[in-house]
């Protein structure tokens, strides 16, 4: 670090006064302001304008050139009351703790992480530092702050320290500098051991019934509009409340039901690139017509009364076509680049695509398995739809004009490439997730006229080994494909190209409704392949700033952008039509952001003719104790929410909400201080042995039947095994003081404990061992399973209790 004085070189010295240190004293006392960015919780950024005062922060801090001017002009309005020898030995410092607003940790050096505490007005800093300011600049603390009792230390050493001293020595002034752990990795996203990237999210509406899609109109007015199964879709304004009326509402038309998993329902909607100017909306929709099922393409209107309400007399029918099975019902709908309307059809569901010699994917004279391509545009007069005449097969005998491309299973969302910011690179391109059938799920990007390969293939491996061989199939291989062990029903999501998260740019970013994953890939440009990383949640301090969160429910739904091209997703806890479990989620960067008011836009108005419901978060940070908690237990590995409740609260506790998943817990450390002193978790229960056994059931049945978790060497985990038995179940159920064991549930049939470590896999016993340590079983830690396969039991003292 350069010596203060030296830091100052472009200041002129003042001129020699009577007294040392200050001069004619003229007090011009300013507390911290909130700051544009890091102090208001934002990550740092790049100025766009080169720092000309705090310039050890010029490539990358908190202070855009306009900050850095107020800072500038405050120092000077300081150092105008130091005479030559005050100037020469303090003036240094003053700059260093003036431009510690720049820092890109900021936010810790003045406690703003903390809501509960006031602003410093003096950063943080390290003792020997401390003693440096003292002995040179004491007298100007003053000028720095108003805190009274910071003034009134300013004569002694000891108690000024005391004040300006960080609980977490970690990220004191200046020795932070010097902390390669902290600034390794500073302004790009982190990353754990594994390549797991961390990110945060941010609630943005609640207290859904499936939300499976989530679109913009690009009128300007910056509201977005969530799709729910059941036929109903939401306005919401840019400040995230609700219209009490729905935008749409064809309840009474939606084919579904109440049952878990049912693929039919309102599936997509899309907005016309015009619809500023024509108000016409597209939407995908279920409908039983007699005794058929069919899906239905239909076009409305907004009405010419309310902005915010569609015409429900206005629908006219594109397409129906006929579903032969209750599955696999596609239901993207979105408008490419060219201005013509795309449509993604499943292949009619079962197993394998069954219809006919091929299936009706590589049919080219059938629509199911198919993306389509339409053109609505003039279509008041005539036919509802044209075909595009460069159609790809417009010309084949046999074949449906409206086809773009073919062998695709069922893809579930797809979504246009806006192209990066300033190059315009990957403008256009369209990205699906296709559902596979039982063994890989795959990414693909759609192009005019190509075959992706269904039923001949599923991802990179032979489905139909016949179809397969035949080289003239000339089918696309995906960007990539995962195996069922990572998840087993792909959602396609976005290329991110907003502007408020720089190093997101040109990621896609998509998940997995099965496993609950975040995923990505990022094309390296000179190679021309994807590169994978799973997305993290941010644990310890990493999101615990006011309005993120570091959860999210598991059943990964859809994907959406709004029209400033930030990006969302949607999942619920329960994933049922009916229930009222589904949450939007904004993807926040917590590693750098855009410099303040580069993505600033100003919405157009909004008439609102039905009542505001106000957004009212209802998700937490999870692993973090705030300060506002009085009880404040020492944190384990383990992510558990339910066991962090039992230990704290030393009773038996049955969550009554689904809970959220946090998609492997990072290894980043926690800033120490910051809790109150405690006994670690696990020492609320003394008796905890090797082998301990407990029962979590996300469903919330009872005590004798639920997920099997043990205890090994100080950890909770989960036993992960398709091979699990009765006889498993037998010791489990004795164990736990049981007479009989009714059922040995496999597949997580009483939900995931993805936030702990799989400890036991292979598990084979006898039925008569003291715990399933003492079975054989493959090492503690050693599994090739995933805990989508977490093993449970039920348990009862009767031999003869009847399953309801």
């Amino acid at each position: 670090m350069a010596s203060p004085s030296a830091a100052v070189g472009a200041r002129p010295l003042l001129e020699a006064r009577s007294q040392a240190g200050l001069g004619a004293l003229a007090l011009c006392v300013t507390s911290v302001a909130p700051h544009p960015q890091c102090l208001d919780f934002k990550p740092p950024f790049r100025p766009l304008r080169e720092l000309q005062f705090c310039v050890m922060y010029k490539d990358f801090g908190c202070c855009d050139y306009q900050k850095d001017q107020e800072l500038m002009a405050k120092f000077n309005r300081i150092v105008d009351n130091f005479d030559y020898h005050g100037y020469a030995g303090c003036a240094g410092y003053v700059m260093e703790l003036l431009c510690q607003e720049c820092s890109p940790y900021a936010a810790h050096l003045f406690d703003a992480e903390d809501p509960s505490t006031p602003l410093r007005t003096i950063p943080g800093l390290c003792p020997d530092y401390c003693s440096q300011i003292w002995s040179k600049c004491h007298f100007a603390i003053p000028l720095l702050s108003n805190d009274s009792s910071i003034i009134s230390s300013k004569d002694n050493q000891t108690r000024l320290c005391q004040h300006l001293q960080l609980d977490d020595a970690d990220y004191c002034y200046p020795h932070l500098l010097s902390n390669q752990r902290l600034t390794k990795d500073l302004g790009r996203v982190q990353t754990d051991v594994d390549g797991c990237l961390y990110l945060c999210l941010e609630e943005v509406a609640n207290g859904l019934r499936n939300p499976l899609a989530m679109v913009h109109a690009n009128d300007g007015t910056h509201r977005f509009f969530v799709a729910e199964q059941v036929g109903l879709v939401w306005t919401y304004l840019p400040d995230r409340s609700r219209l009490g009326k729905p935008f749409l509402n064809i309840t009474k038309a939606v084919l579904t039901s109440s049952w878990e998993g049912d693929e039919r329902g309102f599936l997509g909607i899309t907005f016309h690139p015009k619809y500023k100017y024509n108000g016409k909306l597209y939407v995908y929709y279920s409908v039983e017509v007699g005794f058929d099922e069919r899906i239905r393409i239909s076009e409305f209107k907004v009405s010419s009364h309310d902005m915010n309400m569609v015409d429900h007399t206005s629908e006219r029918v594109l397409l129906e076509i006929d579903e032969p099975a209750s599955n696999h019902n596609g239901g993207q709908v979105l408008f490419g680049d060219d201005g013509y309307l795309y449509i993604f059809t499943g292949d009619g569901g079962m197993a394998g695509d069954p219809f006919g010699k091929y299936g009706n994917s590589q049919n080219k004279s059938a629509l199911l398995g198919k993306v389509l391509r339409l053109d609505v545009d003039d279509n008041e007069k005539g036919p509802l739809y044209k075909i595009p005449p460069d159609n790809p097969f417009v010309h084949m005998q046999g074949a449906r004009p409206e086809v773009y491309a073919y062998g695709v299973r069922n893809m579930w969302r797809c979504s246009v490439d806006r192209g990066d910011p300033k190059t315009k690179e990957g403008k256009g391109r369209i990205f699906c997730g296709d559902v596979g059938q039982n063994k890989f799920e795959e990414v693909d990007i759609i192009e005019k006229g190509r075959n992706y390969g269904w039923r001949a293939k599923e991802g990179f491996s032979c489905y139909d080994k016949k179809l397969c061989a035949n080289s003239s199939l000339d089918d696309v291989l995906p960007i990539y494909a995962y195996p069922h062990k990572m998840g087993k029903s792909v959602t396609g999501g976005y290329v991110y190209r907003g502007c408020e998260y720089p190093n997101l740019n040109g990621m896609y970013i998509f998940g997995d409704f099965m496993s609950g994953r975040l995923m990505s890939l990022k094309v390296d440009t000179s190679t021309g392949t994807w590169n994978y990383n799973e997305i993290c949640m941010g644990m310890g301090l990493t999101c615990a700033f006011p309005g993120l969160i570091n959860n999210y429910y598991p059943y990964i739904i859809s994907f959406g952008e709004d029209e400033s091209g930030e990006l969302y997703f949607m999942s619920t806890g329960v994933p049922r039509a009916t229930a009222r479990s589904g949450v939007v989620y904004k993807v926040v960067d917590p590693s750098r952001r855009a410099p303040p008011r580069q993505c600033h836009y100003d919405p157009l108005p909004v008439r609102v003719k039905s009542n505001l419901i106000k957004f009212v978060p209802q998700e937490t940070l999870i692993g973090v104790d705030l300060p506002n908690n009085k009880v404040e237990p020492q944190p384990t590995e383990s992510s558990d929410l339910l066991q962090e409740l039992i230990d704290q609260l030393g009773t038996s506790l049955i969550t009554t909400t689904p809970i959220p998943t946090t998609t492997r817990p990072s290894r980043s450390t926690k800033r120490k201080g910051k809790r109150k002193k405690g006994k670690h978790r696990t020492a609320a229960v003394p008796e905890l042995h090797n082998g301990a056994v407990r029962l979590v059931n996300d469903d919330q049945e009872g005590k004798d039947r639920g997920r099997v978790e043990i205890y090994i060497n100080g950890e909770w985990g989960t036993v992960c095994d398709d091979l699990w038995t009765i006889k498993n179940a037998e010791v489990v159920c004795r164990q736990l003081g049981f007479r009989y064991a009714l059922g040995a549930s496999r597949n997580s049939e009483f939900g995931e404990g993805r936030g702990l470590r799989i400890l036991l896999d292979d598990v084979q016993c006898v039925g008569t061992e003291s715990s399933l340590l003492t079975c054989t079983h493959a090492g503690v830690g050693m599994h090739n399973c995933a805990h989508y396969e977490d093993a449970g039991v039920i348990c009862a003292n009767s031999e003869h209790v009847v399953e309801a």
